[in-house]
């Protein structure tokens, strides 16, 4: 009989904590970051992954603690020089927008958003027939996505089995 009333709390438990699937909504006022690689051959992909890092890092600091849209805009404007000075270390020819660009349809975890011109910075490299990289760089998204992928300081624990170790 305890063994029943446990499985069934367990099952209310469970039933009340589970949560659908995580859904981030870009909000209209975001600003993105795309980067279009010259072609789909590894070598494009691989520069084109390697200048998306670099503008990222190039970023980073001045815009993951910003809050208002205002300050991020100042703070791309005034890091383009410095991005174009990056990206002339490769040997490729390119062309930097920002403003209003045009993007396809994108999923972004799990979401889907519509085709349309949106504010982002647009880094084409070369013809720009390669597969692109893009993500939110206002809300700071992909910022701090890329700094949660370090993850040797996390612990995993199986809920059941703790549950059932504690009680059993």
């Amino acid at each position: 009989m305890k063994k029943i009333i446990i499985v069934l709390f367990f099952i209310v438990f469970l039933s009340f904590t589970l949560k659908g699937k995580e859904e981030y909504i870009i909000p209209d006022s975001a600003i993105r970051l795309r980067v279009i690689a010259n072609s789909n051959t590894f070598e494009d992909q691989m520069e084109k992954m390697e200048i998306k890092k670099n503008i990222e890092n190039i970023l980073k600091n001045d815009l993951v603690e910003q809050t208002e849209k205002s300050e991020v805009t100042k703070a791309i404007q005034n890091k383009i020089p410095q991005i174009e000075n990056m990206i002339t270390h490769y040997d490729i020819n390119y062309h930097l927008n920002y403003g209003k660009n045009y993007f396809p349809e994108k999923t972004y975890k799990g979401v889907k958003y519509e085709a349309g011109d949106y504010e982002s910075l647009v880094v084409t490299l070369g013809s720009g027939t390669g597969d692109n990289w893009w993500c939110v760089l206002f809300p700071p998204l992909c910022l701090m996505d890329a700094e949660e992928k370090d993850t040797n300081d996390v612990e995993y624990r199986l809920f059941v089995k703790d549950f059932f170790t504690q009680y059993m």
